[in-house]
């Protein structure tokens, strides 16, 4: 019985100690929450890729990051990992476009580029590249909401 008892202790041994497993939840619900603050806007305009999905794609890309980086990986190899996850994401991207017929047009590239652009905030929240990574929201959010409102009162201009 202390076999098994030691296997399953072993098993779930990925913390060296607590200050670790801290860094790994705030990292998380950091990305988590970056993630939902972009989402917000695509779930108010009703759009299918809202707040979860955001949050998922964020918290998503910084595990994929973090996991190696607790591995101790060598900087190419995480260039490879990097490079997965934007692949990964490009596919998810893919599903949000769609291609209408007659006069319809191409719809959710915004939608595509948001998820896209949340993935790589959680690349850089799985770096530990947090300030960085608020930055990236910061600007992002700008082009969702405040853009916009520029937008419509540039089409509304007479001139």
């Amino acid at each position: 019985m202390e076999l098994i008892v030691d296997a399953i202790m072993s098993e779930f041994s990925d913390f060296n100690d607590f200050s670790e497993f801290i860094v790994v939840v705030i990292r998380l619900l950091f990305a988590a929450l970056l993630g939902g603050v972009l989402g917000l806007e695509r779930e108010r305009r009703g759009k299918a890729a809202g707040i979860r999905t955001h949050m998922l794609v964020c918290m998503g890309a910084a595990l994929f990051i973090f996991i190696p980086q607790q591995a101790g990986i060598s900087d190419s190899e995480m260039s490879r990992v990097i490079q997965g996850v934007i692949t990964g994401i490009g596919f998810l991207c893919a599903g949000t476009i769609i291609t209408g017929e007659d006069d319809q047009g191409v719809t959710g590239l915004t939608t595509a580029a948001g998820i896209w652009f949340t993935a790589a905030i959680g690349v850089a929240v799985g770096l530990g590249r947090e300030q960085t990574a608020v930055l990236c929201t910061v600007l992002a959010w700008v082009v969702l909401y405040v853009v916009p409102f520029f937008t419509r009162l540039i089409r509304n201009d007479p001139s």
